[in-house]
């Protein structure tokens, strides 16, 4: 579903509709010009650059189309760029790391800032797959509270997630599918109690209070 609301993948019928925009037929980057930014599963960065180069590089391409830093621009335009990303990187707690290669992160500090590299980027439609996977309870915990932060800011998301201590500690509305169909939607109280999703998701209604705590 995400990669093709982000145009990595074509619709077999129908069409990604965007605040009244139609997506479907439109490049990746247009997309991403138009608003919409995901976070990948698996995260992905420049792994040789530094943490500061790799929040900045998604500003220039959103800038100018493409990851590239185009070196007749004003210098004053990049440092702007630079003194946001820092900004950005003490947001999510990583300055302290920001000269440090990228490929050196632990797997949750790079999911952090692959989110640091999509929210300079000030999307209106943010798409998280699977944010905390492969985080420890700690590290899943921390980036709970980073994603309520940006929720108080107004920042729309869309998360993909079997994790239900994350699913119930962020989401308005839940969609839960099971074998390609919606088998539950709506408030997240009314979902937690429906037996369907009990069944599909957690083998029975004893197991869903475990899973929540």
């Amino acid at each position: 579903m995400l990669n093709v609301i982000i145009g990595r993948l074509a619709p077999s019928r129908g069409a990604v509709v965007f605040d009244g925009k139609v997506l479907t037929g439109k490049k990746p980057h247009q997309i991403n010009q138009m608003g919409v930014v995901r976070v990948f599963q698996t995260p992905e960065i420049f792994p040789e650059l530094s943490v500061l180069q790799n929040v900045m590089a998604p500003a220039f391409a959103k800038r100018d189309g493409a990851f590239r830093i185009n070196i007749w621009r004003s210098l004053e335009s990049e440092r702007g760029i630079e003194e946001e990303a820092n900004h950005i990187l003490q947001d999510v707690g990583l300055y302290e790391r920001r000269s440090h290669h990228a490929g050196a992160l632990s797997r949750g500090d790079k999911r952090r800032m692959e989110l640091a590299m999509c929210l300079i980027q000030h999307p209106r439609l943010l798409l998280l797959d699977e944010p905390t996977a492969g985080m420890s309870r700690h590290d899943t915990n921390t980036t709970i509270e980073l994603l309520k932060k940006i929720k108080a800011r107004g920042m729309t998301k869309v998360i993909i997630e079997h994790d239900m201590h994350v699913v119930f500690s962020l989401a308005d509305k839940i969609s839960v599918l099971a074998g390609g169909r919606i088998i539950a939607e709506g408030l997240p109280r009314r979902v937690r109690r429906s037996e369907k999703v009990q069944e599909a998701y957690l083998g029975g209604a004893h197991r869903l209070e475990e899973a929540t705590h």
